[in-house]
């Protein structure tokens, strides 16, 4: 058991560590199988096959898992250190503490997207872009996207979705019509009626390599999910009659069958059934401000 944090309260030490531990697992070639592995899993609606890491239900328990794994990797490095968590409904402008050059490191520059401040600036020689959708083999970002603004979620945005209390629904993808919780917090639809997209929005906001498949070349990417994480654990709380869903597989008939994993189904490449993950605190736990 071990405690996740808000990285606005991490001290300078703590700062330092999780950066180092992260450097140390890039230059043993262990952090690019999971950049290589979110991409895989990666499968959007209009493709064939299961979809698990996006535009399904097990968006939550798959994310939880990738991020276990990672996490225990780090702290085969660092026992001390565990994954932070980025609140951008309070964190929420480029020039917060985040993106200082002990840490994150800023924005990138206007001409090409090139992140030149911080520990993952291509110029170390400590971050190069191995595998990715783009040649590019510097980290790239474009926060707030200039040429066509949007603004990080607020805190009202995030309390209306958590009111959700339907964890999700058929036809259990990105469509409109999939008005529960998880597909609200992913966010892959924007209209007024519909209200805003959060998670999806976080990646646009940082722009650079955390759009696309490969958004784990970008190591905000971590503390972007672990505080997706913790929005899951804060929705567990206020409906905790509300079941992951589908709980059951879905019948042959059904449009999504062979495509989404109900609760007791294990979750490639993991092996791990989403009910197996449901309760965090068998893992760690999150201090909360």
């Amino acid at each position: 058991m071990y405690t996740r944090m808000n990285q606005r309260n991490l001290t300078s030490s703590q700062r330092t560590r999780f950066v180092e531990a992260v450097i140390e697992l890039k230059h043993s070639g262990g952090y690019d199988k999971y950049v290589r592995l979110h991409a895989e899993y990666f499968a959007a609606d209009g493709e064939s096959g299961l979809r698990m890491a996006h535009m399904a239900p097990t968006f939550f328990p798959w994310h939880r898992q990738f991020l276990l794994l990672f996490e225990r990797e780090l702290r085969t490095i660092d026992a001390e250190i565990t994954i932070p968590y980025w609140d951008w409904t309070v964190d929420d402008k480029p020039m917060s503490a985040l993106w200082a050059a002990d840490f994150m490191g800023g924005d990138g520059r206007d001409s090409d997207g090139q992140v030149t401040t911080g520990p993952f600036a291509y110029r170390t020689g400590d971050w190069p872009i191995t595998y990715g959708v783009t040649d590019e083999k510097y980290l790239t970002r474009n926060m707030g996207r200039p040429d066509n603004p949007i603004a990080l979620p607020s805190q009202a945005e995030l309390s209306d979705a958590l009111a959700i209390g339907t964890y999700d629904t058929a036809p259990w993808n990105s469509a409109p019509g999939t008005q529960g919780f998880r597909n609200k917090i992913e966010g892959w639809t924007v209209s007024e009626t519909l209200g805003g997209y959060l998670h999806n929005r976080v990646h646009q906001w940082v722009g650079g390599h955390m759009i696309g498949a490969a958004s784990p070349n970008d190591p905000v990417f971590w503390l972007h999910h672990s505080f997706i994480d913790l929005i899951w654990v804060r929705w567990q709380r206020l409906h905790p009659a509300s079941p992951y869903l589908p709980a059951e597989p879905l019948a042959a008939n059904d449009p999504e069958h062979g495509r989404v994993v109900s609760a007791d189904e294990p979750m490639p490449p993991f092996g791990v059934k989403p009910s197996a993950v449901f309760d965090h605190r068998q893992f760690y736990t999150y201090e909360e401000d």
